[in-house]
């Protein structure tokens, strides 16, 4: 039987997705997508989960889309699969991380961008090589990439094909986090712990509201907000009763 091309490992309400394919330095084709959105739409409704880790398994995180797919024509299910499970991981109702270590260049830089936090180990190379390869983005670059970063930066990076490193990256905040390579592991739990720790239903709510409200302008977003549409989380008399 072939070796999964995605991971799944839970632990204490923490599930990790791997991308597996290290001797491709876990480079993106349609079989691992479709893996990929098998598990995110799975996560999407399992209640036991409160967070979710994106990385890759071996030295990277990620090399971007595989050529050689792209070279014999390989097919996703449908024209959009591919951004559409990249939109999937962004609307995942569980706070994300993308653990990148290694590269993170262009599509898998576009799978990071999806995550609510990106944490880098400080050598870790990253980059959008649309342009060394005369492509253009189609999972959300151009949207996702400004917004974290500005407009102008976004630019030079896409217009470069600018290769930087984890801590380069953090000082332009297109990572939140940048530490030693030794403490990616350690730094990622930690912060996936101090999550699950909080209410797992105010994560949710809090999330789709910072997400609707992007789509409203900010007087409209506070009063949709006060009418919370989401409702209140389930556990909070409990917790206020666990704290008085």
């Amino acid at each position: 039987m072939a070796e999964p091309l995605v991971l799944r490992s839970d632990l204490d309400g923490v599930a990790t997705l791997t991308l597996n394919r290290p001797d491709k330095l876990n480079a993106l084709n349609p079989a691992l997508f479709v893996e990929f959105r098998e598990h995110v739409h799975a996560i999407a409704d399992d209640e036991s989960i409160g967070c979710v880790i994106v990385t890759g398994s071996g030295r990277s995180f990620c090399a971007g889309h595989d050529l050689g797919a792209i070279a014999t024509n390989e097919h996703a299910p449908s024209k959009h699969f591919e951004p559409e499970t990249v939109d999937a991981l962004e609307q995942l109702p569980q706070p994300t991380i993308a653990k990148i270590r290694g590269h993170c260049f262009t599509g898998g830089l576009e799978f990071a961008l999806a995550c609510d936090f990106l944490v880098a180990a400080e050598s870790t190379m990253l980059g959008d090589t649309h342009g060394q390869w005369g492509l253009v983005p189609i999972w959300g670059m151009s949207r996702r990439l400004p917004e974290r970063v500005g407009r102008s930066t976004a630019k030079e990076l896409m217009f470069t094909s600018r290769r930087i490193s984890g801590s380069e990256a953090a000082e332009i905040k297109l990572v939140d986090h940048a530490v030693k390579d030794d403490d990616l592991d350690s730094f990622v739990d930690s912060l996936a712990r101090e999550i699950c720790a909080n209410s797992w239903d105010t994560n949710r709510i809090a999330k789709r509201l910072i997400a609707g409200g992007d789509e409203r302008s900010r007087e409209e977003s506070l009063l949709w907000e006060r009418t919370q549409p989401f409702g209140m989380p389930q556990d909070m008399q409990e917790r206020m009763n666990r704290g008085r």
